[in-house]
C-alpha cells in the first residue's frame, strides 16, 4: 500500500521532516517515490514552517495513497491557512 508520511531529517535537536509518498513496506526514512512537501516544527528566522505541493498530494490521494494521521492534520492546517 502506498502512504503519504513524514520522513525525519535535520540535526539531532533540530528536526525537520520531508513529506514523502512511499510504499508502506519500506522504512520511513528509506526508499520513497516522491517528495511532496516539507514540515519544520521549529522554524527559525525566515524558515517556512510548512510547505506542501497540494496538486501532487491530491493526485496521489486520487491514486489511492493513504496519508497518515499527522499528515492529514498538516494538510488541514495548510488549507485553513490558505483560506
Amino acid at each position: 500500500m502506498v502512504v503519504i508520511r513524514l520522513a525525519r531529517f535535520g540535526t539531532k535537536h533540530l528536526p525537520k521532516y520531508r513529506i514523502t509518498v512511499a510504499d508502506q513496506k519500506y522504512a520511513a526514512t528509506g526508499r520513497y517515490i516522491e517528495v511532496v512537501g516539507q514540515y519544520n516544527p521549529r522554524p527559525q528566522g525566515k524558515d517556512v514552517p510548512l510547505k506542501l505541493e497540494m496538486d501532487k498530494i491530491n493526485t496521489w490521494i486520487k491514486k489511492g495513497a493513504q496519508p497518515t494521521e499527522r499528515v492529514q492534520s498538516l494538510i488541514r492546517k495548510f488549507t485553513e491557512a490558505k483560506a
